[in-house]
């Protein structure tokens, strides 16, 4: 039995396709992996607060000298690292805006990227310390199109961003089924529909 993790970070409803995609997946690998347990964090509907000074208090110091306010300020983010630690695999629902990650999903990778608990300083550099065996399958959404090998790719900073910040405290098997060209009509919008979900199934049957 494994431990799922799955995040979706739009804050649309029915009308979210990297939402629907990430739930297709899910249902799937239910169907198949009975027996896993999934842990479901809604970002879109319920965002995380963003780090503030409290927090940072709380996150270079000593949690013996703590008082209550700072105990308070870095609670959650203990609770968001100790569910990625627990999960052996994560599955995010992520759409992209402007070229990015939504604001959603960056506040909740600034409250599980901490030093001493996600990642270490040393002499050598960074090091991540989430095991490296966990799994992330990254589900995307996108209006355009930004092929590796054209000018395009250059907007790309969703994908390269997650692929840094999962990299840098550890996750390095990362794979991503990206539904783009959603803007670009009809018929291609549904073609890539169609390849994003066989993707998902190749991973219901692979990941």
């Amino acid at each position: 039995m494994a431990n799922i993790l799955h995040i979706d970070s739009s804050p649309r409803g029915d009308r979210s396709i990297s939402r629907a995609l990430s739930y297709e997946f899910i249902t799937s690998w239910k169907d198949t992996h009975s027996g896993d347990n999934v842990t479901y964090r809604d970002l879109g509907h319920h965002p995380v607060p963003h780090v503030d000074e409290p927090w940072i208090a709380a996150a270079f110091s000593s949690p013996d000298t703590h008082t209550p306010e700072l105990q308070a300020a870095i609670k959650l983010s203990d609770t968001l690292i100790d569910e990625l630690l627990a999960a052996d695999r994560l599955v995010f629902g992520v759409p992209m805006y402007n070229l990015n990650i939504p604001s959603t999903l960056k506040a909740y990778i600034d409250q599980i990227v901490r030093v001493g608990k996600t990642f270490a300083v040393s002499a050598n550099g960074y090091q991540g310390l989430v095991d490296s065996s966990k799994k992330v399958l990254v589900i995307t959404s996108r209006g355009g199109t930004y092929p590796p090998g054209t000018p395009y790719a250059a907007y790309d900073f969703q994908e390269s961003y997650l692929r840094a910040i999962l990299g840098f405290i550890g996750l390095t098997d990362v794979t991503f089924i990206h539904a783009d060209s959603l803007n670009l009509g009809d018929d291609t919008r549904e073609k890539s529909l169609a390849g994003a979900k066989d993707a998902i199934a190749q991973a219901v049957a692979n990941w």
